[in-house]
């Protein structure tokens, strides 16, 4: 991909929920919402305030985050549907158990 977010701005691939339940009942495709888990493809360089200072983004390539329902703009590139939102609705970035125990 040859795609360049600017400003605060980062590009994410939507990660596919189950198709079953825990329970192991089978989720039909008409009921199924779009996830709101996805994979940071890539990030723009940062929001710059107004004395000129780039404050640089929290999340990175390769990240996986959780976001807003209603985020994002969907855009398709180089035949990938994508999404092209704001740093500020992520909700949070998913660690992996193996981080988190390394961490405490």
């Amino acid at each position: 991909m040859h795609f360049r977010p600017l400003h605060d701005r980062v590009v994410v691939r939507r990660i596919e929920a189950e198709e079953k339940t825990s329970g192991g009942i089978i989720i039909p495709e008409t009921a199924k919402e779009k996830p709101q888990e996805a994979e940071v493809v890539a990030v723009g360089p940062g929001l710059r305030a107004e004395d000129g200072t780039v404050t640089a983004l929290d999340v990175q390539a390769g990240d996986r985050i959780l976001f807003g329902k209603w985020s994002g703009t969907e855009v398709r590139i180089d035949g990938e549907e994508l999404l092209i939102m704001k740093e500020s609705d992520i909700l949070g970035v998913i660690e992996e158990a193996e981080a988190l125990k390394k961490a405490a």
